[in-house]
């Protein structure tokens, strides 16, 4: 198979998204305004709550199997490195950028957290039905695909909730810290407190609400701190798990996701709803039919969400570089040695598909969750609409070529 056939099955899913995209950009417009600010927020909570969770529900219903789960047991360890190598190449674009505060943990979650589930959606699907595919027939490459699909997007939910959400987080927290700690040392003084007293235990302000999540242990004046380094660290973890938003950890997807291994792994519930004779079929068609609607709505969205981006200020351009750098180049790299060294060493199966996907979660543009983080901490959520219209505008170019490479591999090795 030539370089040229796998590079036009690899161009056509993502024209696809392009035009999609620059359609949901298109609406968003003040002149057009059919997706304004108001309908995405409608419109996507619509997919949050309803076509997601039916499209995961439904494709791992079907496919899923005690054999298959043989196949699929590297996914989860194959996306978490793909965030222990994002947060390195993130830190050091930090390092080399040396961005302002409350920037650092938007920097780390683009770098670290890619879209892995509506991407995917997208570009698994129109690559299955080009013919310089190396994946087989169209029917059984879709329905695989599907699945996997749907399993990393039920995972990076999982990582995406638990992990950058808190770096986040404590980023905008630190941000507040430090500026308050400015305007005590400013000159601002406390009502009944000596100087000597504020010079013996200084402490950043909060806001009453979070002073006792987030104060620091007090310090005196002969050097030895009130409490030892292990309660530290312990103070740190209690923190980090009591501010975990468990009902955002398992999103609506996530919850498709248990509901989708649950029928698709007890037999006796499997036959009540999937197949043509199945007695219960009629559940399993209708979500199908739901999760028809989330790959189109989605990318709209993208397309409407990016339109920020556009009116955005001006951001550091080596921020941009860095994260573009760190994604597009670095991160598929990195990710081709570990899918490759798991080959290897058989740890995975010689599934074509299933191996195209591992390597493309290396290669996927941040996930659009990172800017609802954003808008909730209000740390950084212009910055971020710049970041992404970049990265999206690049992913083009960049999703085309890696998926050329990434074919030409799994071809050569199946």
């Amino acid at each position: 198979m030539g370089l040229l056939e796998l590079f036009v099955a690899a161009s056509i899913p993502v024209l696809k998204v392009l035009l999609i995209t620059g359609l949901g950009t298109y609406l968003a417009l003040d002149s057009v305004s059919i997706l304004g600010d108001e309908a995405r927020k409608h419109v996507n909570n619509l997919v949050f709550y309803i076509y997601n969770p039916a499209l995961v529900a439904s494709n791992l219903a079907k496919t899923i199997t005690y054999d298959s789960m043989i196949k699929l047991w590297f996914m989860p360890f194959n996306i978490l490195i793909t965030f222990i190598i994002g947060s390195i190449l993130g830190w050091i674009v930090i390092l080399f950028t040396q961005p302002p505060l409350h920037l650092q943990g938007l920097i780390l979650g683009c770098c670290a957290a890619g879209n892995l589930g509506n991407m995917l959606f997208i570009i698994i699907p129109a690559v299955c039905k080009e013919k310089g595919s190396p994946f087989g027939s169209p029917d059984e490459c879709h329905s695989d695909g599907m699945a996997y699909s749907s399993l990393s997007m039920a995972i990076g939910a999982i990582y995406i909730w638990s992990y950058v959400y808190n770096i986040v987080r404590m980023s905008s927290t630190r941000s507040i810290e430090e500026s308050t700690t400015n305007d005590s040392s400013n000159g601002k003084s406390f009502r009944g407190t000596s100087t000597s007293e504020l010079e013996s235990c200084m402490e950043p302000l909060l806001p009453s609400e979070h002073v006792n999540q987030y104060i620091l242990p007090c310090t005196r004046s002969d050097g030895k701190a009130e409490v030892s380094v292990s309660n530290k660290i312990k103070q740190q973890l209690r923190m980090v798990f009591r501010d975990i938003n468990w009902k955002l950890l398992f999103a609506p997807s996530t919850i498709g996701a248990i509901v989708g291994f649950l029928v698709g792994l007890i037999p006796q519930i499997r036959k009540l709803m999937i197949g043509d004779a199945a007695p219960l079929r009629v559940i399993q068609n209708s979500a199908s039919f739901l999760g028809d609607g989330a790959i189109a709505t989605t990318t709209l969205i993208v397309g409407g969400n990016l339109l920020k981006g556009l009116k955005g200020p001006g951001i550091q351009k080596s921020l941009i570089i860095g994260v573009v750098a760190a994604r597009y180049i670095a991160l598929p790299l990195a990710g081709i040695l570990v899918v490759k060294g798991a080959l290897h060493f058989g740890l995975l199966q010689a599934d074509p598909l299933y191996q195209f996907i591992l390597l493309l979660q290396f290669a996927l543009p941040p996930a659009m969750n990172i800017g609802t983080m954003t808008q909730l901490f209000g740390a950084g959520e212009s910055e971020c609409s710049v970041i992404m219209l970049w990265t999206y505008a690049l992913s083009s170019i960049s999703l085309t070529l890696w998926s050329t490479i990434f074919m030409w591999l799994v071809a050569k090795t199946s």
